[in-house]
């Protein structure tokens, strides 16, 4: 029988993590850890992937709902093999920390040559909105690790001068050696968006993710059906459940581009069904994290691996805060490895829950 218990801990971020819809310094995480009755020493651990204002159970419920399925398991009464459309992050959480029980949780949960350490994943550069200054200097950083796709936040600072860091940017570097993205996080309006777009198309951007807010499903077709700049759906995609639901949006906005953000969208099994229904349309996809730690980024990673899409993901690494749990994941240059020879601390695990 399978036992569950809830840990609960604060992540402080290196840097504020800013974006349009606000600024956050520290992240809540609640972990699921999971045993077998008769041999406590070994857990499965998942991580709930919350993220305010975005996810769509990060509300008064999601702890309720948390105690109610912990103890659900204790009782032998929970089915794991019904989805919980409503609480995403529970669902990631609960799909990972089984995998990791299943395998003697060795956090290796997806083996492969990128778990063996002979292959890597590549990334874009995230840029995250600040001054110009600051947003400078992020990129120059990127551009001297080596990244050759960056992925721009854009929508909270004047877009002039997002315009200009962009230009200044392409006018430096052409298409061909490096490719960028941006991400309007749903910032702009109706009225403004076309005029947005028409700017931005003379930088060759590769993408702009969700330039409309979500919801606005005929005027998003239409910018698609248009295709100044390719549009890839994010927010859009947050709570349509189920696969039939995923189908019937996708074909009637048509979109360049879906991101997949496995802790947001229901986890790994949901993330497959937006994968099937895009290639089905010709549509093409990569991954994203969503502000996880180590724990929920290493199951995100290694899943990333094996579909085999060579396109950048965005991934997060280790070094996104201060008090992250270590871990084999490594970054080299543009490059995320699992690096075999680094081993986890969860020592996290064994302290008192607060």
């Amino acid at each position: 029988m399978i036992k569950a218990e809830v840990i609960h801990r604060e992540f402080d971020y290196r840097r504020p993590a800013t974006t349009s819809r606000g600024t956050y310094t520290r992240k809540s995480v609640y972990f699921i850890l999971l045993h077998h009755e008769d041999n406590p020493e070994i857990k499965g651990v998942g991580e709930c992937s919350l993220f305010p204002g975005l996810s769509t159970d990060d509300g008064y419920k999601f702890p309720c709902t948390l105690r109610e399925v912990v103890e659900d398991i204790n009782r032998g009464n929970f089915n794991f093999e019904t989805p919980l459309y409503q609480f995403p992050s529970i669902q990631f959480a609960l799909e990972t920390a089984i995998s990791d029980l299943e395998k003697k949780g060795s956090k290796i949960l997806y083996p492969s040559d990128f778990t063996e350490g002979k292959e890597a994943i590549r990334i874009n550069g995230l840029i995250w909105m600040g001054s110009r200054e600051d947003m400078e200097k992020q990129i120059q950083e990127k551009l001297e690790q080596g990244f050759r796709c960056l992925k721009m936040k854009i929508g909270a600072l004047d877009f002039d001068h997002e315009f200009a860091l962009l230009s200044h940017i392409r006018n430096t570097f052409p298409p061909s050696e490096l490719e960028l993205r941006v991400d309007a996080n749903g910032a702009f309006t109706s009225d403004e968006v076309m005029e947005k777009l028409e700017r931005l198309k003379k930088l060759s951007i590769h993408s702009i993710e969700q330039p409309i807010s979500q919801g606005n499903v005929k005027e998003m077709r239409k910018l698609c059906k248009k295709s100044i700049v390719p549009i890839a759906l994010d927010e859009e995609l947050i709570g349509v459940y189920p696969k039939q639901k995923k189908n019937e949006l996708l074909e009637e906005i048509m979109p360049q581009y879906i991101i997949l953000k496995p802790g947001i969208l229901g986890g790994i099994n949901a993330c497959e069904e937006w994968i099937q229904a895009a290639q089905n349309l010709g549509i093409r996809w990569w991954i994203t994290s969503a502000l996880e730690t180590n724990i929920g980024l290493n199951a995100i990673a290694q899943w990333t691996y094996t579909l085999k899409n060579t396109m950048p993901h965005g991934l997060s690494t280790g070094e996104l805060f201060a008090n992250n749990i270590a871990s084999p994941l490594s970054l080299i240059g543009e490059k995320l490895y699992y690096d075999r020879l680094q081993k986890w601390d969860l020592s996290i695990f064994q302290q008192q829950n607060t």
